[in-house]
């Protein structure tokens, strides 16, 4: 798996990451056996950044990272976890000095961990980029050596527009794939001007990428495609990225005659992604084996041909960008 350098950081990662959101919860029946093993497997094939968060499964993900890297030798991976969605309302004064400390010191322990690589604030409401304090809170986290680097995690380009004047911020994250094309527009070259690592997440739109779904598809009550379909949790953004159901059905059709020989339609969305140069690593989940090391191969795709980047396009302009270009 190709290298990329995260940003600032200086440090490399390889290009397709681990997200850590489904071992946690929220995506219906999860195994912690078949998710340590899906995790064992995917370091095991040389993939080294895991994505977390502290709410995943209230915790629950980080634990069974640190279970599975307690069970192997060798360098440690690159983790990353986020901070401030434990709060019961998401508004600006929860994101205080205090707050994000006791936050991290509960995932350092998730994690047992001595200092944590990435804190990322976790899709906090977009005023609080407009509030340096908080900025400073973790530049202060940062002089503890409680956290070596911090980022964000964002719904919406103008948020990641506004994070990147923070020069202290080394990553962002956001949602990007064949679904969601609008951070290419300003946001990439923005990001790479300041040498910003960018993580893509919701890369196969929860799940509709990888044409295994259909009109007659059910989803458990605690799968957030189920209890989330329109945003009545969290941002709606997050469930099958935004587009409605129906729609992305239709447009998966139309994608499909564009997967290489010997690939999969989930594989063809993720080399799309790693077309463009400003992504530093694309995080999808993985919730067997099997599932982690499909994902790792979209890597060893070869180049994507000017057609199939074109007929891309065309598809979002015509079946998709009306839903979803201007929300976020």
């Amino acid at each position: 798996m190709q290298k990329r350098v995260f940003g600032r950081t200086g440090r490399q990662v390889g290009e397709i990451g681990f997200g850590a959101w489904a071992i946690g919860g929220a995506w219906g029946r999860t195994d912690d056996a078949e998710s340590m093993a899906a995790l064992h497997a995917a370091l095991d094939a040389g993939l080294d950044f895991i994505d977390t968060a502290d709410v995943y499964g209230d915790g629950h993900s980080e634990r069974l990272i640190a279970r599975v890297l307690k069970e192997r030798d060798g360098p440690r991976p690159f983790v990353a976890t986020k901070a401030g969605r434990r709060l019961p309302e998401q508004v600006v004064e929860g994101y205080t000095a205090q707050n994000l400390s006791a936050w991290i010191e509960r995932s350092l322990r998730n994690l047992e961990a001595d200092t944590l690589d990435l804190v990322q604030l976790h899709c906090p409401p977009t005023d609080a980029y407009y509030h340096p304090e908080i900025f400073e809170a973790m530049e202060r986290l940062v002089e503890q050596g409680k956290i070596r680097h911090y980022g964000v995690s964002v719904e919406r380009v103008e948020e990641a527009l506004k994070a990147i004047e923070y020069p202290g911020v080394a990553s962002v994250q956001i949602i990007f794939n064949m679904f969601r094309q609008r951070p290419a527009e300003l946001f990439f070259r923005q990001a790479q001007r300041r040498n910003v690592a960018v993580i893509v997440r919701v890369p196969l739109a929860s799940g509709l990428l990888t044409g295994k779904f259909g009109p007659d598809t059910t989803f458990a009550e605690d799968d957030h495609r189920r209890f989330n379909r329109h945003g009545e949790a969290f941002d709606v953004g997050e469930t099958f990225a935004g587009v409605p159901y129906e729609v992305g059905l239709v447009a998966v059709e139309k994608l499909r005659p564009l997967v290489p020989e010997g690939a999969t339609l989930a594989q063809l969305a993720l080399r799309w992604i790693l077309m463009h140069e400003a992504v530093t690593v694309v995080i999808p989940g993985a919730r067997n084996r099997q599932q982690a090391l499909a994902n790792i191969a979209a890597a060893g795709l070869p180049a994507l041909p000017p057609q199939t980047m074109e007929a891309v396009a065309r598809i979002y302009e015509q079946d998709i960008k009306p839903w979803v270009h201007q929300r976020w």
